[in-house]
């Protein structure tokens, strides 16, 4: 296992000082350093790094955000994240969607669709 992420200190407090759109997008920023380990058999524990990243990020941003509907959303994508965190080997049709996923949950962030 590696060392401690950029991540692991970060307050649910600044967290939820970021608004919703912005949380989306440093989400999806990780799950975009991911995509580069993803054809790297090479590189297991580096596109698990990610996904550790991820899934601490979308534990805040459930914490921080009171909305049910949200909430279910997140949560419904982490289990998602912590199946690709568990898996044997990339998945990485399973990774665009899930990435797909998340840009949704915000317009501003959806924008960023016509990128992928």
């Amino acid at each position: 296992m590696s060392g401690p992420s950029q991540h692991d200190g970060l307050e649910a407090e600044r967290w939820k000082g970021f608004g919703l759109e912005r949380q989306v997008l440093m989400i999806a920023n990780e799950m975009h350093r991911a995509r580069r380990f993803l054809d790297d058999a090479g590189q297991p524990e580096r596109l698990r790094a990610c996904y550790r990243r991820v899934l601490r990020l979308l534990d805040l941003t459930v914490e921080v955000n009171p909305r049910p509907t949200l909430r279910r959303e997140l949560l419904r994508l982490r289990e998602v994240m912590a199946a690709l965190y568990l898996a044997e080997a990339p998945r990485p049709a399973e990774h665009r969607r899930a990435l797909r996923a998340l840009l949704q949950l915000s317009p501003p962030a959806a924008r960023q669709l016509a990128h992928l």
